[in-house]
């Protein structure tokens, strides 16, 4: 598959690190089957890696003119109230509150 192809894909993002855009160099492709292409995306400037795999993704399906990807909207962050809430919940339980944790996660 072109790179030029996959780079259209990215043309809205950038590093969450620095911010920096993604380019061509960018992109390695690691995997490549039908229906199936998984990409490695390293960014120039800092070299934070991504892994991304693109399920229903071949030669065909992607077409250099497409809209790139975005990002949908996510929750708020954890903020300090969030905190709060959660210590005083756990400040709640019953003092033998563990038993109800699967011993593969004690």
């Amino acid at each position: 598959m072109k790179k030029s192809k996959l780079k259209k894909l990215f043309s809205n993002m950038c590093c969450s690190q620095c911010k920096s855009d993604f380019d061509e160099e960018s992109i390695n492709i690691k995997r490549e089957e039908e229906n199936l292409l998984v990409l490695q995306i390293v960014c120039q400037k800092c070299g934070k890696s991504f892994g991304i795999a693109l399920l229903g993704a071949d030669e065909n399906s992607i077409k250099e003119d497409e809209d790139a990807l975005t990002f949908q909207e996510c929750p708020a962050p954890i903020n300090y109230d969030d905190v709060l809430d959660a210590h005083n919940f756990t400040e709640k339980l019953e003092k033998d509150w563990t038993k109800y944790i699967p011993n593969e996660y004690k």
